[in-house]
Order: structure tokens, then sequence, then C-alpha cells
């Protein structure tokens, strides 16, 4: 029998609110308020910031059930989607990710390529080569050295890069613009603006590509907009979803990661005294599922009525997907608060699940690998230089980590 209990039983003023807060001395793990409604059941009713009760997926299996299903939609323009914040009529999209099939399939094709398995095993040597001089300079330079500024964020905007044709002398203004966009306290004045200067600054950029194209992702894109299948603002608005998820997500991980491994010192040294490649990508597995930094949850709205977990999921009804409690069910992964970087946690959802999953993971994963195989490796005394109460988590951003990581060796 369907039982629609959390559907109007309760009023919003009884109804939890999202996001909640982690524990203080728990900054790795998801909120304890988060683990109880897990714990309760796979559905229940959230209220957001406006007042509005969408459905929180709290469990693996009804998360990937459910965002693979096409009657769910991640379009942020029908009612009833779950905004995680106030959005200003004026603000200009970032592309595809916030819209259904078929265009976000027409969409993304044109950006696939290179995020291949393939093409991104080519870029490998070139990211090692990255990773080595970033660690030759903090080797050289003074100590402590916060390795947010100093490594984890140079990595991979200095790919990004490279892959879309972005001039890396621009990192500062576009960093600077990405950190409001991602930022849950700022206004929907303050995000409009920061969308309106990397919109009109990856404009400008395209019309240098229509003009003087290189062998760049832009410039494909570039060549999209000479064949009438694209017009130039859907072109910039593909290159800021790029940009922004190519360093901000990456970046958090490197540093989150990090800290994470000087936290568990048994974790850090299999991966640093080990020269197994299958290892250190089980690590890196491991890691996105122990910390999953898209921890506002994915959004989405139900198209029509669905019937899920003796629940029902009415059309119009807004879900919110938090990967972060989705990687820690103990029905999918033993143990799940422990981290284990032998285990095999491949079934992961870190990058969501179905058509809308992450199409940079390719990517991010080489980096990651990279990365974890090489720091630890080449400055094996590597320490935190602040008590772990004393390091800035993210907790205001849609994307979690840290916004300093001072080490020391």
């Amino acid at each position: 029998m369907t039982s629609t209990v959390n559907s109007a039983a309760a009023s919003p003023a009884e109804t939890p609110e999202f996001p909640m807060a982690r524990a203080a001395k728990c900054p790795f793990d998801p909120p304890p308020a988060l683990r109880a409604l897990q714990q309760e059941g796979p559905l229940t009713r959230v209220r957001l910031w406006d007042g509005s009760t969408p459905w929180l997926v709290t469990r693996y299996v009804e998360q990937r059930t459910l965002l693979a299903d096409p009657r769910v939609s991640a379009d942020i323009t029908r009612p009833g989607y779950p905004s995680s914040a106030p959005i200003n009529p004026e603000q200009v999209g970032i592309g595809f990710i916030l819209m259904d099939d078929p265009e976000h399939a027409r969409l993304r094709r044109m950006v696939a390529a290179p995020f291949t398995i393939k093409r991104i095993q080519a870029m490998r040597p070139g990211v090692q080569r990255i990773v080595d001089e970033l660690i030759d300079q903090m080797l050289a330079g003074p100590k402590p050295v916060d390795l947010v500024e100093a490594f984890a964020l140079p990595v991979p905007s200095l790919v990004i890069c490279q892959l879309l044709g972005v001039p890396y002398a621009d990192h500062d203004f576009f960093q600077a613009n990405s950190k409001v966009m991602i930022n849950r306290e700022a206004t929907p004045e303050e995000r409009a603006a920061a969308s309106r200067n990397l919109h009109g600054y990856l404009d400008n950029l395209m019309g240098e590509k229509l003009r003087d194209p290189g062998a760049d992702l832009l410039s494909g894109l570039a060549e999209r907009i000479k064949a009438g299948e694209l017009t130039q603002r859907d072109a910039a608005s593909m290159g800021v979803l790029l940009l922004i998820a190519g360093h901000e997500t990456t970046a958090n991980m490197i540093a989150l990661g990090t800290l994470t491994l000087l936290e568990h010192p048994d974790q850090l040294a299999l991966l640093r005294d080990s020269d197994d490649p299958k290892l250190v990508a089980g690590a890196v597995e491991e890691l996105l599922r122990y910390l999953n930094i898209t921890h506002s949850g994915r959004r989405r709205v139900a198209l029509a009525d669905i019937e899920i977990a003796g629940q029902v999921i009415r059309a119009g009804e807004g879900l919110i997907f938090p990967n972060d409690i989705g990687n820690r069910d103990p029905e999918v992964f033993d143990d799940p608060d422990r981290l284990d970087i032998q285990r095999d946690a491949r079934r992961h959802v870190a990058f969501g699940f179905g058509v809308h999953q992450c199409l940079g993971q390719p990517l991010a994963r080489m980096e990651l690998q990279v990365v974890y195989s090489t720091l630890y490796r080449r400055i094996p005394t590597l320490r935190l230089a602040a008590e772990l109460d004393q390091i800035p988590f993210k907790h205001d951003a849609a994307v979690y980590g840290v916004y300093a990581l001072p080490v020391t060796w």
C-alpha cells in the first residue's frame, strides 16, 4: 500500500530545514541530522529558505533510481524546482546542466570529445609536469605555506585553462567571480553580477576564437557557432560552466583530500609508500565517496507522479539528492564512516548518476591520481601548520572544502 504520510501531514514549521549543519568536531562527515533522516527512511520532507518543502532522498538505491528516471527534471525554470538560493531574474544561466534532454544532450555532445578517457590520459604527462613544477616552487619557497593558494587551486586552474583555451593570466578574475557564484550566502544581485562578469569575459574570448581559432575546446565551439549550431551566447554559457566546474571542484578535492589524509596517517602512509597505480586509483574513489564535496545536494523536480519506497512523489514536487549521505549508506558500503583507501568504492555517487552525471569526471580522476601519487611522496613529512579547529571550512559554499590549508614539512 502506498503511503503519503510525509507529503502533507507535517506543517512547514515542523519540517527539518535543509541544508543542515555539520558537527563542529566532524568536518569530514555529513550532518548528524542528515544521518538521522537516512535511518528513518529513504524519503522525507525538508524545508528550504523560501518555505517550500521538497523531498529529500537520503539512501543510495533511491538516489540512483530517481536520478536515472526520465520523469525527473533538472530544469531550474520549472515550477517546483528546489532552488538553493533566490534566483535573480536577470541572472544569466550556466549552460546545459540545468536543462533536460534533448537540448541537454545536444549541447553536452558538443563538448564531450575532449573528456573521453583516451584524450584525458594523453593529458597526464602535462598534468604531471604542472604538479611537479608547483611542488618545486613550494619546496624552494618559505614555509608554512597555504596549500590551497600554492597548489590545490593552481593545478586544476592551469589544466582547465589549457584545455579550454583560457589565458591563465586571468585566473584571479575568474576565480574571484566563481567563488561568488557558488557562495550560498551571496545575494542574488552579487551572484548575478559575478555571472555577468564571467559571461562577458567568455563572450569576448569566444569573439577572439571566432577571429583566430586554435586547437582548444572554445575554438571547437567557435566552429559550431560558424556552422549555425550554436549561438555565441550559448557558447559563452558553456564556457562559464566548464571553467567553474573545471577548477573549483578538483581544487577543493585536492585540499580537502589532503587534510583528510593528514588526519588519517595510516591511510596516508599506505598511499605515500605505494607505487601501485590501482591503489592510487582506489584511494581517489574512496576519498570521493568519503568526502563528496557537492554537499548541498543535486536538485530536481518531478514531471509526473512517481511511486517509490512506499511514497508518491507528485508532479511538480521538488527533489534533493544529498550525495554525501548516499555515499555513507550502510546498505551499500560496509562501515561507511571509516576511510579505507583499499575498499572498492567505485559505486559512489559523488559524480551523480544518470544522463546528468559529471561530464568532467575522467579529468578530475586523472588530476587527483597524479596529485595523490606525487605530493605525499615528494614531501613525505608534509603536516598541518595549524590545529584542525583553526582550518576555515567552506560551510557557506555550494562546493565544500577549505578556504585555506596551512602546511609545513
